[in-house]
């Protein structure tokens, strides 16, 4: 029996996602810069990267709190609104604007968030302490006009870990960041500075216990949990042993890059590989012919549960520009206007 054509049937995300309501897919890797010239670097190579892969395989996040000089908060507003409103089209760009305590705040949501808001993809707000905090970042964006703009927020201190079940229950936030740098620095000396290394973020427990909290937090309610920095930028090894653990045992579906040659590792690390591919392939195609009932899958049990942790599999190749097998690409095709 073949399997349901894709352009007269409910595809496999329909069912599946459904089944996990309020879950949200981003691309793996969130792009930083601050810098003019790296800003528009970054833009560039978003599209040169997107034409190879087939899909916008990483988002840009302008960045505010970083970049914007002090006593130029505006300048450094407007800029950053125009880059994001010439970005190329289908391109996902958001901005980091400052801390909500910040002088700058609800200007920069006012300015950003109030002229380019339908052209970003999200708002990503620093320094998030509390579920309040949540709300009054979100009161500025409606107030800015932009009523669908989602939140992404940065859990940077202890207080903000012990809270972040809460802060991940705010229906408008969309994913939860780890700040390392700043949440080590919040302990006044009780981490040593090896715990913002990249092996040493991984071995100490105050750090590993937030990371794991926050991921936690972020999967409770269908929200992204996105990996902290790994800052020596030029060791490649370092960086790709931080994105596999960040992957493959911290529970993290999205990691930040501030480097562009920190971008290839994180989508390698965070994509599957070509065997996991062809058997997510074949399972979720296996449970399409039975109409999402239970199926024996090579003496080995697979149902409602198993059938989206493989749609998920398959989902996260298509983000980050895999070879897929023809079945699974029809999945993802644009339906056929009848």
């Amino acid at each position: 029996m073949n399997a349901v054509s894709p352009t007269d049937a409910i595809r496999p995300g329909d069912v599946l996602r459904a089944a996990q309501a309020g879950s949200v897919v981003l691309p793996v890797c969130d792009h930083y810069s601050g810098v003019e010239a790296r800003m528009k670097k970054s833009l560039a190579l978003q599209v040169e990267l997107a034409e190879e892969f087939g899909a916008c395989v990483f988002d840009v996040t302008l960045d505010c709190e970083d970049g914007a000089p002090v006593g130029g908060e505006a300048e450094h507003a407007a800029l950053v609104t125009e880059l994001a409103l010439g970005a190329a089209p289908g391109m996902r760009v958001g901005v980091r604007v400052h801390p909500v305590d910040h002088a700058a705040f609800e200007a920069d949501v006012a300015t950003i968030a109030g002229l380019a808001g339908k052209r970003l993809s999200h708002i990503m707000v620093p320094k998030v302490e509390s579920f309040a905090d949540v709300v009054q970042a979100a009161a500025a964006l409606d107030a800015a006009g932009a009523t669908e703009l989602p939140l992404q927020v940065l859990i940077e201190s202890p207080l903000a870990v012990h809270n972040s079940f809460d802060i991940a229950s705010h229906p408008r936030v969309q994913s939860l960041s780890f700040g390392l740098m700043d949440f080590v620095s919040a302990h006044a000396g009780a981490i040593p500075a090896e715990g913002m290394a990249a092996a040493g973020q991984f071995t100490h427990p105050l750090v590993v216990r937030a990371k794991l909290e926050i991921a936690s937090a972020a999967h409770a309610h269908g929200k992204v949990p996105s990996h902290c920095v790994v800052t020596e930028f030029t060791d490649i090894d370092a960086m790709r042993a931080a994105a596999r653990r960040a992957a493959g045992e911290f529970g993290y579906t999205r990691m930040w890059s501030i480097h562009p040659n920190q971008i290839r590792p994180i989508l390698d690390a965070f994509a599957p590989g070509e065997r996991q591919i062809e058997t997510a392939t074949k399972i979720v195609a296996a449970a399409e012919r039975a109409n999402w009932a239970p199926v024996n899958f090579e003496g080995v049990l697979h149902d409602r549960a198993s059938y989206r942790l493989f749609w998920q599999v398959l989902e996260r190749a298509h983000a980050t520009g895999r070879a897929l097998p023809s079945e699974a690409r029809a999945w993802f095709a644009a339906p056929t206007k009848s």
